[in-house]
């Protein structure tokens, strides 16, 4: 009860100051305004992020395509390509080629997905903190 009275004191002897109320506004105004610009630039960093995204999806589609069109359209019993040396380990290189970008194509394919997937919750973060700011700033 003691402490009660005595925060309810405390703010009672508090007065506040309302000297220049032009300097309050001028001030109000320039953080306002440095609001605006940070919140008009990460809307300028989501839309290029966006773009990147469109980009790199399509041409990981483009060359995904070609590339399995490629190995599928070279015939089997011919080695994708040829090594002049004649050691053990460049002949099983070149027998098992077609098997290494059979399995490399899915595997480039599955981490180009999941580096898109991690931009676009990094984009949709981005979007959400900007709305709590939003909300922040309206208080």
């Amino acid at each position: 009860m003691n402490s009660d009275k005595a925060i309810e004191d405390l703010f009672l002897a508090q007065t506040p100051r309302f000297d220049d109320s032009a300097e309050f506004m001028a001030k109000l105004t320039k953080r306002l305004d440095a609001v605006e610009f940070i919140k008009q630039y990460q809307e300028r960093a989501i839309r290029r992020y966006r773009v990147l995204i469109a980009v790199a999806f399509v041409a990981g589609i483009v060359s995904g395509s070609l590339s399995m069109a490629w190995l599928l359209s070279t015939p089997a019993d011919t080695p994708l390509f040829d090594l002049p040396q004649t050691t053990s380990l460049f002949l099983w290189l070149v027998a098992n080629a077609r098997l290494f970008v059979a399995a490399a194509i899915p595997l480039l394919t599955i981490l180009a997905a999941c580096t898109l997937a991690s931009n676009i919750m990094e984009i949709r973060d981005m979007r959400l903190k900007m709305k709590g700011e939003d909300i922040l700033l309206m208080m």
